[in-house]
C-alpha cells in the first residue's frame, strides 16, 4: 500500500502532511528508551554494591563509563551490576545458575531406535475327551430327520344368491316450459347491439417551454498518488444548451359529450319443455353361487429322529514364553 506525505490541491499548491500523533509517539519512545539496560560483558575488576569505579576491565579490555552510559550491565563473579550514571548497583546473582547456563552447546548419548526379538512359547500337549451320552435332558443332537406332518379337516359348502346383470330404466316425471324470441321490429327494445358515436371533442390548456439541444457534461474529480504526493484535480463540467420554444399541453380544458345512435331489438322467450324431475329403476336376473372347501382341521405333530456323535480333540494347556531382547543403535543429542 503506497504512503502519502504530500498533497497538491486543484490550485496547484503542494502541502506537506504533518502527522502530530506519530511525532508525539516518537518523542515518547525516545523518553522511554532513556536509561534502558544493555549488556556489556564480564569484568575482572572487583565491584560491590555502590562502587563508583568508572573504569573496568571487560573481556581483557579497559572501558570507562560516563553519565550517559546509564543502564550498562556487567557480571563480576556470580553477581550482576548495573551502572546508574555515577555508581554500580547490584541487582542479581548468577550463583544459582549451573554450568550449562554458561555453555553454548551440550551433548548426551542415548539409544533412540532398535528392534525387539520375537518371543517363543514352549508348552506341553494334552488330550481332551468329550463324551456324549443319551439323556432326555441332554443339550446336543447333531443330525437326524423330521417326519412329514399330516392335516385332517372337515369339508363344508357355502351357498347364496346374487344379481349379476340387468338394465336401468329412466322415466321423466315433469317438465318446465322455456321460451325465447328475438325481434328487431315489434315490442319494446330490450338492448341496442350496434350504433355510432358522434360529436366528441377535447380542448387542451397549453404553455410554452424551452427545448434543450445539449445536456452538458458532469463535473469530475481526479486523484492520483506519485512519489508519496496526493494530487487532486477538479473539472466543473458544462451547463445544458437552451434551444427553441415548444408548446406543450398542461391540462384538459373541456370535453364535448359524444352522442350515440343505435338500433334497438327485443328479446322474448318461447315455450320450450325442459325435464326437471326423473325416476330411475334397475331390473336384474337373480343367480345362485356355491363355494366348497375345507375351512378347519388339525395338523399332526412331527417327530425327530437323531444320531448321537462322539466329540474328541487335543489342547496345549500350559507352557512358558521366552523373554524378548532389545537391540538398538546409539546416537548423540546436541543442544546449541
Amino acid at each position: 500500500m503506497p504512503d502519502i506525505s504530500k498533497i497538491t490541491l486543484p490550485s496547484g499548491t503542494t502541502y506537506d502532511i504533518k502527522d502530530a500523533v506519530a511525532r508525539q509517539e516518537i518523542a515518547d519512545i525516545k523518553v522511554d528508551l532513556t536509561g534502558a539496560m544493555f549488556y556489556v560483558g564480564i569484568t575482572t575488576t572487583a565491584l560491590t554494591d555502590g562502587s563508583t569505579t568508572a573504569t573496568l576491565v571487560i573481556d581483557g579490555e579497559s572501558r570507562t563509563f560516563a553519565a550517559d552510559d546509564a543502564g550498562a550491565t556487567v557480571i563480576y563473579g556470580d553477581l550482576e551490576f548495573v551502572w546508574n550514571g555515577s555508581k554500580w548497583q547490584e541487582f542479581g546473582s548468577t550463583g544459582s545458575l549451573k554450568a550449562l547456563a554458561f555453555k553454548d552447546t551440550a551433548s548426551a548419548s542415548y539409544t533412540p531406535a532398535g528392534t525387539v526379538t520375537k518371543p517363543t512359547f514352549t508348552g506341553s500337549s494334552s488330550n481332551v475327551t468329550i463324551t456324549v451320552t443319551d439323556n432326555t435332558n441332554g443339550n446336543y443332537t447333531p443330525a437326524g430327520t423330521v417326519s412329514k406332518p399330516t392335516f385332517t379337516g372337515t369339508s363344508t359348502t357355502s351357498t347364496g344368491k346374487f344379481t349379476p346383470e340387468g338394465s336401468v330404466t329412466v322415466t321423466t316425471n315433469a317438465t318446465t316450459n322455456k321460451t325465447t324470441t328475438v325481434s328487431a321490429t315489434t315490442g319494446t327494445a330490450t338492448y341496442t347491439p350496434a350504433g355510432n358515436c358522434t360529436g366528441a371533442a377535447v380542448t387542451l390548456n397549453t404553455t410554452t417551454v424551452n427545448s434543450i439541444t445539449a445536456v452538458g457534461t458532469l463535473p469530475t474529480l481526479t486523484t492520483t498518488v506519485a512519489n508519496e504526493n496526493l494530487t487532486i484535480s477538479f473539472n466543473q463540467g458544462t451547463l445544458p444548451t437552451k434551444g427553441a420554444n415548444t408548446t406543450v399541453a398542461t391540462s384538459v380544458k373541456s370535453v364535448t359529450q359524444p352522442t350515440f345512435t343505435g338500433t334497438g331489438a327485443r328479446l322474448v322467450t318461447g315455450n320450450i319443455p325442459v325435464p326437471n324431475t326423473y325416476t330411475a329403476t334397475f331390473t336384474g336376473t337373480e343367480g345362485d353361487i356355491s363355494v366348497a372347501g375345507t375351512p378347519g382341521g388339525s395338523v399332526s405333530q412331527p417327530t425327530f429322529t437323531g444320531t448321537k456323535v462322539q466329540l474328541a480333540g487335543t489342547t496345549t494347556a500350559n507352557g512358558s514364553v521366552s523373554q524378548p531382547t532389545f537391540n538398538g543403535t546409539g546416537a548423540t543429542i546436541t543442544v546449541s
